[in-house]
């Protein structure tokens, strides 16, 4: 077996991959808190894997699978178990229910992608990414239970709904931003997005972590408010366009 430099970002998959299966397995021991921080850290590898991808430049479509199949595991399967085993159990199948959509709904929007991706590089992603819906999960978790008094009783309210707003909006066609990749070219060309994450990681670091929740939050709702907003443009130039053509139209008289 000849070893490639695509072996560089697998290796960081797989780390993904590990990091996911791990947050089950504490949650599973009822350490929610470190199952949490285990999706976050499995996160980090997912998006180094990318990096190394490109420094590497051995981007390949075995590369997309695996990467796909890591975060099902770290950012599907993990959180759908973490939610369940914190709180939806006591709904019993109907917690099973909810709880899954974040995995089942995630193997759909991944499965999307990899039938429409187009080449390896991209500047937007249709449907809230699974990551994003995985790390809100945990910020969630992070923000709310407590192993002392457990999960937050307003905030468990609140749950059931998160779970289905999060994976109804990843096989939407609500577009998201990429991440800004570091360079001189991509600065130049969106400079908003390096001043937003360089903003997020102050705010984050300025609150000792309980800003990510909120910041998640932030980033779903401008997407949906960007989608609302496209499409109400959109419908308006139909009208318009609609009105045009009726204006040029001969009528009666005319004829």
């Amino acid at each position: 077996m000849r070893i490639t430099r695509a072996v560089v970002p697998s290796l960081f998959t797989v780390l993904n991959m590990f990091c996911g299966f791990n947050s089950i397995l504490y949650a599973a021991r009822e350490e929610f808190v470190a199952a949490a921080w285990l999706i976050f850290l499995a996160a980090a590898f997912d998006s180094l894997d990318g990096v190394m991808a490109r420094l590497t430049k051995s981007s390949s479509e075995f590369g997309v699978e695996i990467d796909s199949l890591s975060d099902v595991i770290s950012f599907g399967a993990a959180p759908a178990f973490l939610v369940y085993n914190m709180s939806l159990y006591t709904m019993e199948t109907a917690g099973i229910l909810i709880s899954s959509l974040l995995m089942v709904f995630g193997g759909l929007r991944l499965a999307r992608f990899n039938t429409q991706l187009v080449g390896f590089d991209k500047d937007h992603f249709v449907g809230l990414p699974i990551p994003a819906s995985g790390l809100t999960v945990a910020a969630f978790v992070i923000n709310y239970w407590s192993p002392v008094s457990g999960l937050d009783p307003t905030a468990a309210k609140f749950l059931p709904w998160i779970c289905v707003i999060l994976a109804l909006l990843m096989v939407s066609k609500v577009k998201y931003d990429t991440l800004p990749k570091i360079s001189a070219r991509a600065i130049k060309k969106e400079p908003w997005k390096f001043v937003f994450a360089v903003l997020a990681i102050v705010v984050i670091a300025i609150t000792g972590g309980t800003a990510i929740l909120p910041l998640f939050g932030l980033f779903i709702f401008l997407g949906i408010i960007r989608h609302l907003v496209t499409t109400i443009k959109h419908l308006m130039r139909h009208e318009e366009k609609l009105d045009d053509e009726d204006a040029i139209e001969p009528t009666n008289a005319d004829i």
